[in-house]
């Protein structure tokens, strides 16, 4: 093999290991987060997004990277026969030797540091505040397969810190107010990002169950794990309908209901073949497709708003308007 194609194939494994198409679930609060501050109080600061969005996805693929590795040592991806790298199942790169598990552990560490950097950074520049939501990121990104996952309480992690504290922090960075608006917008977010978690482990069931990693999936069974996922996309949905008819969401945040199709089609695929590993995955991908997709609707109804006027009307004043004599 000649060095040319080592260096190719090592730096596919490092991509493959980071799992490069997940950052989305990165990307899009941070963004949205941003974009409230713009939107509210006219604030927006390119460093500061810069060095957030830098530390976001260091602490995203340090998590990422941490959890290949201890996935590896438990034996749970070397077991996981139904999984279909890098959907579920990890990255798989450990398995095949491509990276060595200590180079591995290494990385996740230097990333935490990286993003640890970064908000001590930030910290100085707008307050504490940041600290504290970083040092959630790290604990939980670490600790996330040993103690949150193993115990029923990774699907609340990733929900939490994907959802609410990632858009609050990218909101609190450029705006340095709080404000309940980022938690409310937030929220059909974090539920989104646990489905595309909770689909993902369906698969993953039983290497999971053998190596007494205690998921909420492996908890409930995978029949009413697939009822429940359901439950949580909807919910999702549910939320930005009831938050658009109370005033607290943009109107244009109803354009998100444009993937509801899409977010159908993988629900019936789960509730159908939830014990079938290889069909489900056109679920799991409908899924990440649905997080996207939505949070970037999202993101324009909060653009649109602060361009369009119309989007400024409520349902009430709407009603107003139109029995207005």
């Amino acid at each position: 093999m000649t060095v040319q194609a080592f260096s190719q194939r090592s730096l596919t494994a490092w991509i493959r290991l980071a799992r490069i198409p997940f950052l989305t679930a990165t990307i899009i609060p941070t963004v949205l987060g941003a974009v409230i501050a713009w939107d509210l109080h006219k604030s927006f600061h390119l460093g500061r997004f810069i060095l957030t969005l830098i530390g976001a996805v260091c602490l995203h693929i340090g998590t990422n990277i941490i959890n290949d590795y201890f996935d590896f040592q438990s034996g749970c991806d070397v077991i996981n026969v139904d999984g279909f790298p890098p959907i579920t199942g990890g990255s798989h790169v450990l398995v095949e030797g491509l990276i060595k598990p200590r180079s591995a552990y290494i990385a996740a560490l230097s990333l935490f540091s990286i993003a640890a950097v970064i908000g001590v950074i930030l910290s100085i520049i707008v307050g504490w505040i940041i600290i504290v939501l970083g040092l959630i990121g790290v604990i939980s990104g670490y600790f996330y397969v040993k103690h949150f996952a193993a115990h029923g309480l990774g699907e609340f992690a990733v929900g939490l810190n994907f959802g609410p504290l990632m858009v609050f922090g990218s909101y609190y960075v450029q705006a340095q107010n709080i404000s309940f608006t980022p938690f409310i917008a937030s929220v059909p977010v974090g539920l989104l990002v646990t489905a595309v978690l909770w689909i993902n482990e369906i698969p993953d069931y039983e290497a999971d169950k053998k190596v007494n990693k205690k998921t909420l999936v492996v908890r409930v069974g995978r029949r009413c794990a697939a009822d429940l996922y359901g439950i949580i996309v909807i919910s999702a949905y549910t939320w930005i309908l009831m938050m658009v008819m109370l005033g607290q969401m943009p109107p244009a945040s109803i354009s998100t209901f444009v993937t509801l199709p899409l977010a159908i089609k993988a629900i019936t695929i789960a509730r159908k073949y939830y014990d079938k590993p290889r069909v489900m995955i056109a679920a799991n991908l409908s899924t990440v497709k649905t997080h996207l997709l939505f949070g970037l609707l999202m993101i324009a109804g909060y653009v649109i708003k602060y361009f369009y006027p119309l989007a400024l009307i409520t349902p009430e004043s709407l009603i107003c308007r139109l029995f207005d004599r």
